[in-house]
């Protein structure tokens, strides 16, 4: 009787048990808090959801692949034979034993054909392809390859953008060609899903699943327009002018660029749409993408260089330079001037300014919110179009008493000049040494440097120079406008 009991009241505690256990899941399951505790709901993802997510992938590939194409490129190469005892060594040897030159000279180069390989996309049902310049530059012939057509068009090309490593190519078809939706690349956000589709490694139709990472990123350095979607789905060489999209299937960037392997994993770059949209309609319409120009070299504004200009903040962009007989000198813009507003819309830092500048109409007029003299003040000015790289590239007795502040400095001297390139039109005095360490190194201030004004005032001598210096306290920061390398730019030199 008593085991009887005992055994009952044990099944019984287990229907208990078990009941409670079960309500506490379903609780939490079913998305309810549980009373007392800090558990939050747990979003759930039933069978039917799971499947409506895979099926969301699948509907992606079949609406996207077709306007996906394989790009082959060929170019020709000119190698050079090796030889390690030079192209005349044998011919040489049998000359000074007095025999002559009679064997073939045999050839000291060869060709070979090169082959690259890459992806791009369907822009216009005509035929256009958007690429990447990188996957088309310097090459002899383009070959694209449609995913539902073996053979292989030859493309010419419309037009590139290197700044952008953006190029626009062209096949001739017999039909009207499946394209491509393009979406809006400023609305993304992180965590969004992205899928990358190309022909990594030679794989045609490859799909990769991932995440968007980050957004805006400058990374590479090659260009002021770096603007990067930074994503984790899976890049390879191969990949480069092939399509991100997002899970509806709209292209929202062009997939461009990885870290290496080796140093990093599942770390790739794609090139925003809305970028690529503007280039696209320039390169079709002129072949070429026009930008503005105001004619001003820029530094990034630091702490020390905020507080040495009087600003709160170093928000805006620094004008180093302004180059000879254009927008920038004509509306009075100086060295030292701070651009803080761009048509009404502040700017943050150098880079946004460079593609404010560069969206701008060319011929229009532009306003310009400048911090000069601790103040803020409004320029006009008239926006240009940027010339080529190569025509606004710059072409541009010792103080031995003591060291100032790490440094020793000379007149400009002819020999000083030819010495370290610097032009007759430069005025100033040439650091002709830098104390390791100190505070002029860690302004990263070198010799041949040419110091042009301290604190605002123009330096032409070391007698000007010493008259300066020898008025400042010595615990106080410096503010300098110096010309390195052929660049003009402000440094702080920190007081002792």
């Amino acid at each position: 009787m008593e085991k009887r009991k005992f055994f009952a009241i044990a099944v019984i505690a287990g229907i208990i048990g078990g009941c409670f256990a079960f309500s506490t899941i379903y609780a939490i399951t079913n998305q309810k808090i549980v009373s007392g505790t800090n558990i939050k709901p747990l979003q759930v993802v039933d069978s039917a959801g799971a499947y409506s997510l895979q099926n969301a992938f699948v509907q992606v590939a079949k609406m996207v692949k077709p306007a996906v194409v394989m790009i082959t490129t060929e170019k020709i190469v000119t190698y050079r034979y090796w030889n390690p005892f030079g192209d005349d060594f044998f011919d040489q040897f049998f000359e000074d034993f007095g025999f002559p030159r009679q064997r073939q000279q045999q050839p000291k180069t060869f060709k070979k054909k090169q082959e690259g390989l890459g992806s791009g996309f369907i822009v216009d049902e005509d035929g256009y392809i958007l690429t990447n310049n990188h996957v088309i530059e310097g090459v002899d012939k383009i070959l694209v390859k449609l995913m539902d057509d073996e053979k292989k068009y030859e493309a010419k090309v419309i037009g590139t953008d290197p700044k952008t490593d953006l190029a626009l190519i062209k096949i001739n078809a017999t039909r009207k060609l499946p394209t491509v939706i393009l979406g809006d690349s400023d609305t993304i956000e992180i965590g969004e899903w992205a899928i990358a589709i190309g022909n990594p490694m030679g794989l045609e139709e490859t799909i990769t699943v991932g995440v968007i990472s980050a957004k805006g990123r400058s990374v590479l350095g090659t260009s002021p327009y770096e603007d990067f979607i930074q994503t984790d789905a899976a890049i390879n060489p191969g990949n480069s002018g092939g399509p991100l999209v997002n899970i509806r299937g709209e292209v929202i960037g062009i997939n461009t660029a990885i870290i290496a392997p080796y140093v990093a994993q599942n770390i790739g770059f794609a090139i925003p749409i809305n970028i690529a949209k503007k280039v696209f309609k320039e390169l079709k319409t002129t072949g070429k993408v026009t930008r503005g120009f105001l004619g001003v070299y820029l530094q990034p504004l630091n702490e020390e260089l905020a507080n040495s200009f009087g600003l709160k903040d170093t928000k805006g962009a620094l004008v180093s330079d302004v180059m000879p007989d254009t927008p920038a000198e004509k509306a009075g813009l100086k060295p030292g001037d701070v651009i803080l507003e761009f048509n009404g819309t502040p700017v943050s830092d150098v880079r946004e300014l460079q593609k404010k500048v560069a969206d701008a109409k060319v011929g229009e007029n532009a306003t310009l919110t400048i911090w000069r003299d601790k103040k803020k003040t409004t320029v006009q000015i008239k926006i240009a179009e940027r010339p080529n790289e190569e025509s606004i590239a710059k072409k541009e007795p010792e103080f031995t008493e003591k060291y100032w502040r790490g440094l020793k400095v000379s007149d400009i001297t002819d020999e000083m000049r030819k010495r370290f390139g610097i032009e007759q039109s430069i005025k100033g005095v040439v650091v002709v040494e830098v104390e390791p360490g100190s505070k002029a190194d860690e302004c990263e201030i070198t010799v041949g440097t040419v110091i042009r004004k301290i604190n605002d005032v123009n330096i032409s001598s070391v007698e000007e120079f010493k008259s300066v210096i020898s008025k400042i306290d010595k615990k106080s920061p410096v503010t300098l406008w110096i010309r390195q390398e052929g660049n003009n730019r402000f440094c702080v030199i920190k007081g002792e």
